[in-house]
């Protein structure tokens, strides 16, 4: 049977896998916020707690636990309630075997039919989108997508000693990738969107409000311009891969 060549209309099931806190609100939170209106119950997994963010003297041992309330906070303002956190550490995220285990026990006790990550790919033409972390954990998902949640016999642990059944993940949406080929208009839940953002007060403080507000909507409108949409709209893209 081909693969589809759209994502699904809607799914039950969501789970956003992003390196840091913010990640998910700079690309993705109008896009979660359709979800949410939708009713699709959507959960966030934040691989680290952002601890080297920031642009004062915070002290790094609390920066951590401001960014996971921030976080916390944010995905409040979309509908989600559901937040986790692997706690590993904030610029120095590697591909191991671990970090492939830790999502792959989140795919399989969620049980989404949808992953939104960040491209493993570099975005040369915007390369602040290709932090390391946004690649390992963008590779590292798709990973635990194919072949990890979904077989049995890898991670035998999270079935032996969790009772985690294998998962299949039926699409990955990749946020900041290259390839971006579906448009979510989020003019309508624009303002959420901005209440997601302004809620990562570590991160955005240190610049006037209206300055925020000027970048990101110019680089919606952009997006919505490139992928068709009328004049006037607002959008996130991503890259869909279908995966099942």
């Amino acid at each position: 049977m081909p693969l589809p060549t759209t994502p699904a209309a809607h799914v039950e099931r969501a789970l956003c896998v992003l390196a840091h806190p913010d990640d998910v609100d700079f690309g993705s939170a109008g896009t979660v916020a359709t979800w949410t209106d939708a009713g699709t119950e959507v959960t966030y997994l934040i691989v680290t707690d952002g601890d080297a963010g920031g642009f004062d003297e915070t002290p790094r041992e609390q920066m951590g636990p401001m960014r996971r309330a921030e976080q916390t906070a944010a995905a409040k303002a979309v509908g989600v309630t559901d937040v986790r956190f692997l706690g590993y550490p904030d610029g120095r995220l590697e591909l191991t075997l671990d970090l492939r285990r830790d999502i792959s026990r989140v795919i399989r006790q969620v049980r989404p039919q949808r992953v939104l990550t960040s491209s493993p790919e570099r975005f040369w033409e915007r390369i602040g989108a290709s932090h390391p972390d946004h690649i390992t954990v963008g590779e590292s998902t798709l990973r635990a997508v194919y072949p990890d949640a979904r077989n049995p016999f890898a991670f035998p642990e999270l079935l032996a000693d969790e009772g985690l059944d294998a998962w299949t993940v039926a699409e990955v949406w990749l946020g900041a990738s290259p390839r971006a080929d579906h448009a979510v208009d989020v003019t309508d839940v624009v303002e959420r969107k901005f209440a997601a953002l302004l809620s990562h007060v570590t991160q955005v403080s240190h610049q006037p409000e209206d300055r925020l507000r000027e970048f990101v909507t110019a680089w919606m409108r952009q997006n919505a311009r490139t992928h068709g949409l009328p004049e006037g709209r607002l959008a996130e893209t991503f890259h869909v891969v279908h995966t099942a």
